[in-house]
């Protein structure tokens, strides 16, 4: 599930550490019985679509595979994210792992040859066929670790997409109707605010409030746009159109209510509470919320694409990598190519998660079903933005920090982009140095 992924000074530290250490052999591991063995982690919940779906590829994968013993470890996200380089050059490392896909992760452990390059194994299994190009960004790397080219280092069997949820119940008794377009969104929110609401949840405190800046800001962008913030196919002038729309209009909504300005401290678990409490008609946020919501909400609810945007904050999902120490390379490809087929990819789905090439008709629930027909119109048209904290290490924090600052109004539009600006452009010419 995609939040805001930071990357913190660990990550780097651990590979630093670790990359001089020397890569074993591909000769799958011994258990005590002299059975090989297959170590995989991911950090998805046991309840969660993924968890329930890779339960099931395990499952398969073992039936398929006798007499190898899957060694399965459910980890925290933090855990493998502040020590992967360390962890993936272990002897007690696994042969395949869920990892976070972008620049500033996958990439740069791509970059320090630490991971495995599957280009080969994506054409002959046919990942190359299964994945649109927007999916495939995040699974390819060049060689300064840089999404969207280069050869294979991960394989996503999951999709993620921002979008609108709200709750029908507070729709209906305040006579709102679902916006199609981005003058009848404002117009929804007028209304609600005439009526004392605040119609749109967020959080500045974590990813939220950066997602909804770049979702008003995709509403200007295309994808040459999108090419030049993400990949710096050319540089990106902040003081321009889409950011300064973007800037400019997400300060225009808290003076005008739509945003409360106490939700500067709020954290995402903070804004999804209360959208599942019933106390906010709107938030603007990701697919990974869509099966709680369906668990745990008493009131009608449903989503929209925001209105009027071609482009959309999405991505695939995190990505199986295969640690270039790992010693059953072999066992881990065909495990990856399981979760693959079509019967994990329909349990991904009807259980409210994203599946990357799943048939609609196979999915039961009608939210389900909108859920991945939204998905695969984005994607299909090459929709998918990825995110904005993804271009360089540290990013997160920076756009945390300037969001914060515009929904208390601490900062002009200006002065936020200026602060955002600086350590992008120091970030992308760290990068183009190598």
């Amino acid at each position: 599930m995609q939040r805001f992924r930071t990357v913190v000074a660990a990550v780097t530290l651990a590979v630093a550490a670790a990359a001089s250490l020397t890569a074993c052999g591909d000769d799958a591991d011994e258990g005590a019985s002299g059975a090989k063995v297959l170590k995989l982690w991911h950090y998805e919940g046991e309840t969660s679509a993924m968890g329930v779906a890779w339960d099931k590829a395990i499952e398969v994968f073992k039936q398929e595979h006798p007499g190898v013993e899957v060694r399965f470890e459910r980890k925290a996200f933090e855990q493998i994210q502040q020590n992967a380089g360390m962890i993936i050059n272990s002897s007690e490392g696994p042969d395949v792992m869920e990892y976070n896909k972008g620049n500033a992760t996958a990439g740069l452990l791509s970059k320090q040859g630490l991971l495995t390059d599957l280009t080969a194994e994506a054409t002959k299994r046919g990942w190359d066929k299964t994945l649109s190009p927007s999916l495939q960004t995040t699974a390819r790397y060049d060689d300064k670790g840089v999404m969207g080219s280069g050869n294979w280092y991960g394989v996503p069997n999951y999709g993620e997409y921002v979008m609108v949820y709200y709750n029908k119940d507070l729709f209906d008794s305040n006579g709102v109707k679902v916006p199609t377009t981005f003058d009848e969104l404002t117009a929804a929110m007028d209304t609600f605010v005439a009526k004392g609401v605040t119609p749109l949840g967020t959080a500045g405190a974590e990813y939220p409030a950066g997602q909804l800046f770049y979702q008003l800001a995709l509403a200007r962008a295309d994808r040459a746009f999108v090419d030049n913030y993400q990949l710096y196919k050319n540089p990106v002038d902040f003081k321009a159109d889409p950011l300064k729309y973007g800037a400019d209009t997400f300060a225009e909504w808290v003076k005008k209510g739509y945003v409360g300005k106490g939700t500067a401290s709020a954290k995402a678990e903070d804004m999804g509470t209360a959208f599942i409490a019933g106390k906010t008609p709107m938030i603007v946020s990701g697919s990974w919320w869509y099966g709680r919501f369906k668990a745990e909400m008493k009131a009608n609810w449903d989503s929209f694409l925001f209105p009027g945007n071609k482009l959309h904050a999405g991505s695939s999902g995190n990505i199986w990598v295969v640690p270039a120490t790992s010693k059953a390379k072999d066992l881990a490809y065909d495990f990856i190519d399981i979760t693959m087929r079509p019967e994990i990819q329909a349990l991904i789905g009807n259980n409210g998660g994203v599946p990357v090439s799943a048939d609609p008709s196979k999915i039961t629930d009608p939210k389900d079903k909108k859920l991945i027909e939204n998905f695969n119109a984005i994607s299909s048209t090459d929709g998918l933005a990825f995110y904005p904290d993804w271009p360089v290490p540290g990013y997160y924090d920076v756009l945390v920090s300037g969001f914060q600052g515009l929904i208390n109004q601490s900062k002009s539009p200006d002065q936020v982009l200026d602060a955002i600006a600086k350590p992008y452009d120091e970030g992308v010419a760290e990068i183009k140095r190598g």
